[in-house]
């Protein structure tokens, strides 16, 4: 038995509350916008405490979905899923395949994709039930990691010619928080660029490859965010950047992979207070997507390279606003995503999704 709650609010399109009693389905999904074309984002598992906790993270990446895409010039909305649970002992094949019943009943207002939790071998049990997943062998030829690895590596250059009047890394320190897809191949990018990489990581397999193939300095899970360093790399779970934290941070840079490392919007203004140069996540760590996109229009390697590294562009534009009008950079980040959205969108189409398995 299937229990399906329809809920608005002022900025999202639609947000449905699921529950399925036969695969213990508890499940989130947030549409805010399909302005631009379909709402794509990632599915999310985690075992939240409270179902206010799991709203609360759909409704804020959801937003930062449609802002990453429209930055990036990309024909996408945004949206996302969160599944209430713990992946290593909730997670089945029936419990996915429901999920993929209840996006398949959107009719493509929602592309769902791996994120936190879920993987690509999870999306292609999705898959099974629903035309319009991203990230599958149908859909998609190579892992995108690397992709929002190298576009948060041209944001940090971006942030560093910024702070610094300079974008050579050599000899810059860099600290990772976070050492699993994406970190890596930010890690390895950044080593071979010159820096100095701190790193770690809650999973001590991530952390020791990272020591033992990149020369990675290991440090904390508790400290890693208070190393002193030239460039803060948040690449693990959000919500990092608060009043506390922000007070107690060693860096001049913070240009990670992470979504919504703030954890409330004024956050933003905390960082300014301190000097410090934050590089909006939604607008550093688009590689992904943007990479996702051109593999669907099978894209050269060259022109797909090309399309990510145009992040840098948009991080330097965030930077200078932000210096120039004195606000914070995501309030200017998320101004020029909103000029990007039709506002005049009451006629709007039927969004489709090309990729469909």
């Amino acid at each position: 038995m299937s229990h399906l709650t329809v809920n608005n609010d002022n900025e999202h399109e639609k947000i449905l509350t699921i529950f399925d009693a036969n695969s213990g389905l508890n499940a989130i999904i947030a549409i805010h916008s399909t302005h631009l074309g379909p709402a794509v984002g990632g599915c999310r598992m985690y075992p939240y405490v409270q179902e206010a906790h799991a709203l609360k993270d759909a409704l804020r990446l959801s937003r930062g979905m449609t802002y990453k895409s429209a930055l990036a010039g990309l024909p996408f909305g945004g949206g996302k899923s969160v599944i209430l649970g713990d992946p290593k002992q909730h997670k089945n094949p029936a419990l996915l395949r429901a999920m993929g019943e209840f996006v398949e009943t959107l009719a493509g207002r929602y592309v769902i994709a791996e994120d936190s939790g879920t993987s690509p071998d999870d999306m292609r049990i999705v898959a099974e039930t629903t035309r319009y997943v991203a990230g599958t062998n149908a859909t998609l030829r190579e892992d995108p990691s690397p992709a929002t690895a190298r576009g948060v590596f041209m944001g940090i250059e971006a942030g560093v010619a910024h702070a610094f009047g300079n974008a050579s890394l050599i000899g810059r320190s860099v600290a990772i928080q976070g050492l699993g897809h994406v970190g890596y191949h930010l890690a390895k990018y950044l080593t071979e660029a010159g820096a100095k990489v701190y790193g770690s990581d809650i999973h001590g397999e991530n952390l020791n490859r990272a020591v033992k193939t990149l020369g990675v300095t290991a440090v904390s899970p508790d400290e890693i965010l208070f190393q002193r360093c030239d460039v803060l790399a948040p690449c693990a779970m959000g919500a990092v950047l608060n009043k506390n934290s922000i007070a107690k941070l060693q860096t001049q840079v913070i240009a990670g992979a992470a979504n919504n490392q703030l954890a409330e919007d004024e956050d933003d203004e905390g960082l300014r207070a301190r000097g410090i140069a934050y590089c909006p996540d939604f607008a550093i760590n688009a590689g992904g997507i943007i990479d996702i996109h051109h593999q669907q229009q099978n894209a050269s390697h060259k022109t797909r390279k090309l399309a990510v590294d145009r992040i840098a562009q948009n991080v330097t534009n965030i930077l200078e606003g932000a210096q120039k009008k004195r606000v914070g950079t995501q309030q200017i980040a998320a101004a020029l995503a909103k000029e990007k959205l039709n506002p005049c969108s009451a006629k709007q189409q039927t969004p489709t999704w090309s990729g469909a398995a």
